[in-house]
């Protein structure tokens, strides 16, 4: 048997895998122990003598001090001096049982041991942290932990924990169809992941049973949001909107989601099924579900051939894509790109763009750029209005709403009214001009609705952010401000100011030019209401209502200022629920019941 390739960023000096930021070396605890279960199963001497260094030192993260209030739990980095990120603790654990399970008798006795109270000690913290089960991918990870620990531990009481935390979450879904933290591509897929740890290694089998169902829940939803294969049609990409997703995925510098789908139908990970699912999907359909009732959280998704558009109700977290798109280029081209084009949107505040936030769980600058909003929207098909606002306490030196639009050398169009943009940055003259974006195989129309000023200067321009389109839609744009108005509870506010806009999608096929689409967009007759403002007491409402009518096409939004909730959402078919799963091919009922309409039909009985 070949030892495994020994990895560029292994330290020897450390026994850790090393990884170098703009902030200095750090050696990351679970990486350690994935490394360490990776030489262990592959099981040649040199590995399982290298093993034994490298459980050493991620052993030695652990906080082993019964005076800190998270003894058992681990540091995220070796650098560490304190338990800050909580999630380590699952995180190593989750590498070390199944490893321990699987070959543990490949160790000598005295770090077998030390392993054993290690996971001991990290099963208690996890308890203790008892985290809510609507974090979704945390709480996976604690039921998988929990219940094969203990099995592992032999202890009854442990498992237990894990049994009725997996309940417990299965209940909390029920009660809105999906979970909290809805198609994410990372997180969706740690989900996934662990479910198929459960399924394969519980004793119990209630145990795998209930883990099977919220896999295939998860699983219907991930095949309903991969747009096409690639090839023939769609992108093969995971269709927005997002709960959360990193920037290598959302631009796209990541394998198609469509390949991780075929490899978990092939290996088991999902039901053969949801392959069948994912090939006889429509050309064109809608697909709606809710992750939260209580909120009023659902998200909604339309797929074309062409595109992909998906709005969620309101926000979630400085992680989501809230208003996203993705759409082929290379038949506009004539080339093959491997890149989608991307459609996203930000609210940001002080003009921040990528390498301004930091992000302390990779120690980096350079991986996101958080949504700083809060956001409501409602979608049908290939339009959408959604509404941001500046977060409360505000304190800045410009407030705005950013679109996005990836890769400006593929951009081919861009017209406001019917001029045509040829350089950048261009201000956009009027509120209530429609901006058209031609792209590959669509065009994009944005129709700013209402802006609260919040200065004198309040512009709407277009501009080149490295290498991206950006339109800017500016609350604020000024010397660095406090805003008594935005403090709440406070004695001057009279609800939230809003960044509104109207987005509709078109195939370019079926028009002459990006001028051509905006026309039609103009046609449009949009209406914003908005109730007198008053200092808030917190009681009463302040309505703002926002519509789009054309032809037989009607959506609207009503939201009030001063809760920030959204009111009511509605289409030209009437007033908008909360489903569980609205979709063809696949619907989830009242009850929990999932039905899938296959050649042989599915159905999952969400129970417990």
């Amino acid at each position: 048997m070949n030892p495994l390739p020994m990895p560029p960023d292994f330290n020897p000096e450390t026994n850790m895998l090393v990884k170098t930021t703009e902030y200095g070396a750090f050696h990351e605890s679970r990486r350690a122990a994935r490394f360490g279960a990776e030489l262990l199963a592959n099981g040649a001497p040199d590995d399982l003598a290298l093993a034994q260094k490298v459980l050493a030192a991620a052993l030695a993260c652990q906080e082993r001090n019964p005076a800190d209030p998270h003894f058992g739990n681990f540091y995220w980095m070796a650098e560490d001096a304190e338990v800050e990120d909580l999630n380590a603790v699952e995180f190593v654990l989750s590498a070390l049982i199944p490893m321990m399970l699987k070959h543990g008798d490949r160790l000598p006795p005295a770090l077998h041991a030390q392993l054993l109270e290690s996971i001991r000690l990290g099963l208690a913290e996890i308890a203790r942290l008892d985290v809510l089960v609507a974090y979704t991918n945390i709480t996976a990870h604690d039921t998988v932990n929990t219940i094969l620990g203990g099995q592992l531990l032999g202890d009854a009481s442990i498992v237990q924990r894990g049994r009725q935390k997996l309940r417990d979450w299965s209940a909390f879904t029920n009660l809105s169809g999906h979970p909290l933290e809805y198609s994410s591509p990372t997180y969706t897929s740690v989900s996934l992941r662990a479910l198929k740890q459960l399924a394969d290694h519980a004793h119990d089998d209630a145990v795998p049973r209930l883990a099977a169902q919220m896999t295939a829940r998860l699983a219907v939803s991930m095949a309903l949001h991969i747009h096409g294969d690639g090839a023939r049609r769609g992108t093969g990409r995971w269709a927005g909107p997002h709960s959360r997703a990193y920037q290598p995925s959302v631009v796209c510098e990541t394998a198609p989601e469509v390949n991780l789908l075929r490899e978990w139908v092939a290996d088991g990970t999902v039901p053969a099924w949801i392959g069948e699912l994912f090939d006889n999907l429509p050309q064109r359909f809608q697909v709606v579900e809710t992750a939260d009732r209580e909120r009023g959280l659902s998200f909604t998704t339309y797929q074309t051939p062409a595109y992909a558009l998906g709005v969620a109700s309101r926000s979630f977290g400085g992680q989501s894509n809230v208003c996203m798109a993705h759409y082929r280029r290379h038949s506009v081209h004539n080339e093959s790109d491997a890149r989608p084009g991307v459609f996203y949107t930000r609210y940001v505040l002080n003009d921040k763009w990528f390498g301004d936030a930091y992000h302390a769980t990779d120690r980096t600058k350079t991986r996101n750029l958080p949504d700083e909003g809060d956001f409501l929207g409602v979608q049908h098909e290939n339009r959408a209005l959604c509404v941001y606002a500046p977060p409360l306490s505000l304190h800045c030196h410009s407030a705005k709403a950013a679109l996005i639009w990836t890769q400006l050398a593929h951009i081919d169009e861009i017209w406001v009214d019917d001029v045509r943009v040829t350089q950048l940055p261009a201000l956009v003259p009027r509120l209530d001009s429609t901006i058209v974006i031609g792209s590959g195989e669509v065009y994009m129309a944005v129709r700013p609705l209402a802006l609260t000023p919040l200065s004198k200067e309040t512009p709407v321009q277009l501009v080149e952010r490295d290498g991206d389109l950006v339109l800017e839609l500016f609350n604020y744009r000024g010397p660095d401000k406090r805003f008594w108005e935005m403090r709440w509870p406070g004695a001057f506010y009279q609800g939230r100011p809003v960044c509104a806009f109207y987005l509709e999608i078109g195939e370019r096929a079926g028009y002459r030019d990006g001028a051509t689409f905006g026309q039609q967009v103009a046609q449009t007759n949009f209406a914003v209401e908005a109730a007198a403002p008053f200092t808030y007491a917190a009681s009463g409402q302040r309505p703002a209502t926002f519509t789009a009518a054309r032809d037989d096409a009607h959506l609207g939004l009503e939201i009030d200022l001063m809760a920030w909730d959204a009111l009511r959402r509605w289409t030209q078919h009437g007033e908008l629920g909360w489903p569980k799963l609205e979709a063809p091919l696949a619907r989830q009922h009242e009850d929990g019941r999932l039905e899938v309409d296959l050649a042989e039909p599915k159905v999952v009985e969400m129970s417990l």
